[in-house]
């Protein structure tokens, strides 16, 4: 039988998604990128706006109406927070929450043998790390999730209540997938979780730098990357780890989220700007040229046009390499839903409008730092004579090459900027 797997939302997602892919082909699946020629379809769902939950049940319902008799299979976030809304939004014959992806061969092996409906979604409050190990040796850069769960309830969020507590996995399990992906070939890990530097707070003695001190200690390893991590979690030993290694890539996503105290507090984010701009300077103190990017949530309840004012003040002012933009998205469960003064839709628009623009130049002024410089990068893929890929700090390089450059590390040189790449020979 063949399968098609869509994936909405967040990187740990993607990473699911793959396990579910190479769990099913393992199990003698087929894999299709036409829903013409899938017998299943899965889902693995977003829910962490309102615009992700209507995706996500747009497309599901968009599957089954084009494909009747295809078994429809929804996983992930929504199903998680929503238990019986696919039952009345839509006809899904399997809904998997956040716990059991894993296990999708067997749900479907069920369903094929007894054709009737199932639900399942477990207390995700109250549950241990779900053991994944991905086996991804097609592309340069590999992912590894190492922890699930937030326990920070900002007040915007609704990721506690679908991801549940913070977990995390195995350290030996940890090394022993990393192991055999530089061993299959991979340039680069990309360390990825829900909470990623939250990695170990339910151990006694083993936390977030230890397992980067250890991970930087295995040989073969070209790169190592954080997906993201919280400014209050850059303790003194990751600060430690981050001068004295330089495996770990001058590039560091951080999420700032607003550029003001007031909605700062009203987001219950647990530092001030004073304390987020010191760290920052610390980190830039370690490593000058340093890619620096972040979050940034726009039209949050009480977001005055004065106080959006500061937020692009604050980015530019500590020249980020990047900014993702969001608009705020109520979420009902969540404290910010309940709140006064929330702000319209097109002052959000309009507001996301600007502030991608100020990213636009933020990281064009990035790249010019290093314009007539030599730098390294990985080509990931060929396209029309090009090939493209990766500096360490995470420069988007274009380079004349051919397919047999791709994963070697190539030396080269920027000559010109022509956004989003930097040229280089």
């Amino acid at each position: 039988m063949k399968f098609i797997i869509y994936n909405l939302g967040c990187k740990v997602n993607a990473y699911e998604s793959n396990i579910m892919t190479e769990r099913l082909e393992s199990a003698g699946f087929i894999s299709t990128d036409d829903i013409k020629n899938a017998d299943i379809a899965i889902v693995n769902t977003c829910t962490v706006t309102n615009t992700a939950d209507n995706k996500s049940l747009k497309l599901l319902r968009q599957i089954k109406r084009e494909k009747r008799n295809i078994i429809l299979v929804a996983v992930g976030c929504l199903v998680q927070v929503n238990k019986g809304i696919l039952k009345e939004k839509a006809d899904v014959d399997i809904a998997i929450g956040n716990v059991g992806k894993s296990k999708i061969v067997e749900f479907i092996n069920d369903y094929l043998n007894t054709h009737e409906k199932k639900e399942e979604v477990l207390d995700i409050m109250h549950t241990g790390f779900e053991d994944m190990k991905l086996n991804n040796f097609d592309k340069t850069r590999a992912f590894v999730k190492i922890q699930d769960g937030c326990n920070n309830y900002c007040s915007y969020c609704i990721i506690p209540y679908s991801r549940g507590n913070v977990r995390s996995k195995n350290k030996e399990v940890i090394f022993a997938e990393i192991k055999e992906l530089i061993k299959n070939g991979h340039q680069e890990i990309v360390l990825t979780g829900i909470h990623t530097g939250h990695y170990g707070s339910e151990f006694k003695d083993y936390d977030f730098a230890d397992l980067l001190s250890d991970i930087l200690k295995i040989k073969g390893l070209l790169r190592l990357r954080i997906s993201s991590i919280e400014i209050v979690e850059l303790s003194e030993k990751f600060m430690e780890v981050l001068r004295n290694n330089k495996i770990l890539v001058d590039h560091l996503h951080i999420p700032l989220q607003a550029g003001s105290d007031e909605i700062l507090k009203l987001m219950n984010r647990r530092y001030n700007l004073e304390y987020f701009e010191n760290k920052i300077a610390e980190i830039r103190r370690i490593r000058p040229d340093i890619s620096i990017s972040t979050d940034v949530i726009v039209g949050f309840p009480h977001e005055t046009d004065e106080l959006f004012q500061k937020t692009i003040e604050t980015v530019k002012r500590i020249g980020f390499s990047k900014i993702h933009v969001f608009p705020y998205s109520r979420r009902k469960g969540t404290k910010a839903d309940l709140m006064d003064e929330q702000i319209d839709e097109s002052t959000k628009k309009e507001r996301s409008r600007i502030l991608v623009n100020v990213s636009k130049e933020l990281e064009i002024n990035y790249m010019n730092k290093f314009l007539n410089k030599e730098i390294e990068f990985i080509p990931e893929t060929f396209k029309n004579g090009f090939i493209y890929g990766h500096t360490g700090n995470y420069l988007n390089v274009k380079m004349y090459g051919n397919e047999f450059d791709l994963k070697k590390v190539k030396k080269a040189k920027i000559v010109k900027i022509e956004y989003p790449y930097c040229i280089a020979e």
